[in-house]
């Protein structure tokens, strides 16, 4: 019974492990990026995803000379390729330094998908 148990448990353990530190299913990157001007930078994103199928949406933003974040987007992700490239210029409050990924997610507000800006 002991061992049974010790089984049931390594195996639980084992499923929560790959699930928590396996691949992630969508996951991005800033292959490039480029400083424009004083006050925005162009990001190429590389999103990879383990369903081409659905949408995505990823967070770009820029630090700039203080450190501190500069600037932040999001960018839409259709449909497409398992591994898509894509291409945003990013407006930002100070001199930027850098062009980044904060995350990406396949949960897209209704406001991308639709291609409308939200009001207010």
């Amino acid at each position: 019974m002991a061992t049974a148990l010790v089984l049931v448990l390594g195996i639980a353990l084992s499923a929560l492990a790959y699930r928590n530190l396996g691949s992630a299913p969508i996951d991005g990157k800033a292959s490039r990026f480029d400083i424009r001007d004083e006050d925005s930078v162009h990001i190429t994103l590389e999103v990879r995803r383990d369903d081409p199928s659905r949408p995505a949406e990823c967070v770009v933003r820029s630090r700039g000379v203080s450190g501190k974040e500069a600037g932040r987007k999001e960018v839409y992700i259709p449909p497409g390729e398992t591994t898509t490239y894509r291409e945003t210029v990013l407006t930002t409050s100070e001199a930027p330094v850098t062009g980044e990924v904060f995350g990406c997610s396949y949960d897209v507000p209704n406001y991308l998908r639709d291609r409308t800006r939200p009001s207010g």
